[in-house]
């Protein structure tokens, strides 16, 4: 890449041209060295960029593949000669196009930059300051230290310092200049704040948006383990094989553990009409018909869990309120017979019974309709039922999932907000709301415009990341595709009971009528009976 000399002034002597033909020429020399030098540091932070995503369980035998092909090479002819040309090669090559990307903005740029450096003055400053770092009439590059744009002229990348005295430590401030850099930088795009506070930098950069190819297929996890979606590469020390569009690439889960080892045993997920909390819920219940028995209560009427009816670990799909409130009776019971059981079995030294140590999960999708109706008949709400799941289940290897709609969150009572701890939101909503449900702001800018199960997750205490649910269809929805339904009735066990049966082409078939089964009483004292399926 030729330096282009520097310009020269007619009418100077000979003798004061000599210096400029030096400086050009010692230019042009060391040309090759200056992008030598900058491609090793970039190779060298591209490394560290890739170690620290690596995971952990990874590291050992990508260590040990590296020290085995460093051991190779002096046994091969000119080998460390071949290995030096090849790298200085690569950082040659790598940067040229670091300084293609250090180049110095055009006009438009740089009056972007501008006009973004005056916008931050009066977040960044104080009269008290005698030589501030952003005051009117300064220039952007005392502050920004990185910048970078993308397609149409837009930032996509910016690094910037504030000084000492700003107090990034409260939520409040951070969330004044989030959303000035979110406006001037351009709307409709999601933003990543990383504050740096020990060091004063702010690194804003623009997140591609996650995969929506992932679809329902059977995920690489231990049991108690279930995958609620996916997230950013990077954001998580783990992994997962997965289809993406028809090709194998690894994705990065958001695991949610259950069982008697977790802190965070119970689910709650809200969400707009439309925004894939049905879809989030079939995902569930699909990876836990893998190891243990599902209830299922469909409090919209809507016929989403039908294609369940008569599979083999589904309990009861129930979708009127008198049957809700039989198995939801039924599961307070059965909570109660496990804990008594778990305790005979360890105070004789004995195993878990395998009706204790199965799992049961008791899923509930929009459990405030129910409770409207039964306030009409003056009937208990259900929600109320769930204390003693929701209370002592972690012992009794029993799991809740309530989902419902924004609007009609207030109505699910305290319980269910102050013991499921694994929070879920999907879809457009407030940064607010978002953060009041989460206990914990995210550090993306929400967008208006999200596919169906885009949102947030946070388990616990964790940190809150973004999340897209894997499309899980209703597969005897007329409107999903073959594929998608096929993919679905897969990871389904075969029915044995009457109801709705796996058909070969896109419209399902009907069963053959049988015998009603007669209802069924749980074991343990006062139990209730509960309809199967």
């Amino acid at each position: 890449m030729p330096r282009p000399p520097l310009p020269r002034l007619p009418g100077l002597p000979r003798r004061a041209r000599l210096p400029r033909a030096l400086a050009d020429g010692s230019a042009d020399v060391l040309l090759p060295l200056l992008i030598i030098s900058r491609g090793l540091r970039e190779l060298a932070a591209r490394a560290r960029r890739g170690w620290l995503r690596t995971p952990k369980d990874r590291r050992g035998p990508v260590l040990f593949l590296a020290a085995a092909c460093l051991a190779v090479v002096p046994l091969i002819p000119y080998g460390p000669l071949l290995a030096l040309l090849g790298l200085m090669g690569a950082a040659a090559w790598a940067g040229r196009g670091a300084a293609v990307a250090a180049a110095a903005p055009d006009t438009a740029g740089t009056e972007r930059l501008q006009t973004l450096y005056d916008a931050l003055v009066p977040y960044f400053s104080v009269p008290q300051d005698s030589d501030p770092l952003y005051r009117y009439g300064g220039m952007w590059t005392s502050a920004f230290e990185d910048h970078a744009f993308g397609e149409g002229g837009r930032l996509v990348r910016l690094r910037l310092r504030y000084p000492a005295y700003f107090t990034d430590g409260d939520p409040e401030s951070r969330r004044r200049v989030e959303q000035l850099l979110y406006a001037k930088s351009g709307r409709g795009r999601e933003y990543l704040f990383d504050w740096d506070e020990e060091g004063n930098r702010l690194q804003v950069t623009v997140l591609p948006p996650l995969s929506t190819g992932i679809s329902a297929q059977r995920f690489v996890t231990a049991q108690g383990e279930t995958v609620l979606g996916f997230t950013d590469p990077g954001d998580v020390a783990r992994t997962l094989p997965v289809v993406d569009d028809g090709a194998r690439c690894d994705a990065s889960p958001v695991v949610w553990r259950t069982g008697p080892r977790s802190s965070e045993p119970h689910l709650l997920a809200l969400g707009q009409p439309g925004s894939g909390v049905t879809t989030l819920l079939r995902s569930i219940v699909l990876q836990v018909l893998q190891h243990g028995d599902v209830t299922v209560v469909d409090g919209g009427g809507t016929g989403d869990y039908a294609f369940l009816t008569g599979r083999p670990g589904v309990l009861a799909v129930e979708c009127d309120l008198a049957g809700t409130l039989a198995m939801l009776e039924w599961a307070a019971h059965e909570t109660e017979r496990r804990l008594i059981a778990a305790n005979r079995s360890r105070q004789h030294g004995r195993a878990l019974p395998d009706d204790v140590d199965r799992p049961l999960w008791i899923v509930l999708d929009r459990p405030s309709v129910l409770g409207q109706l039964a306030a009409a008949d003056g009937r208990r709400d259900p929600v109320e039922l769930l204390q003693v799941p929701l209370r002592y289940g972690r012992a009794a290897n029993v799991t809740v999932v309530v989902a419902d709609h924004c609007d009609s969150a207030e109505a699910l009572g305290e319980p269910v907000w102050s013991l499921a701890r694994a929070r879920v939101v999907l879809g457009p909503a407030p940064h607010e709301y978002v953060t009041a449900v989460l206990g914990e702001p995210p550090h993306t800018t929400p967008v208006r415009d999200m596919p169906p199960g885009r949102g947030y997750a946070r388990l616990g205490a964790g940190p809150v990341h973004r999340l897209q649910v894997p499309a899980t269809p209703d597969p005897y929805d007329s409107a999903t595709g073959e594929e998608q339904r096929r993919a679905v009735l897969g990871l389904l066990p075969v029915a044995t009971g009457p109801g709705p049966v796996e058909a070969e082409g896109p419209a399902p078939v009907e069963a053959p009528p049988s015998p009603a089964a007669e209802p069924r009483r749980a074991e343990g004292d006062g139990a209730l009976p509960v309809r199967t399926p």
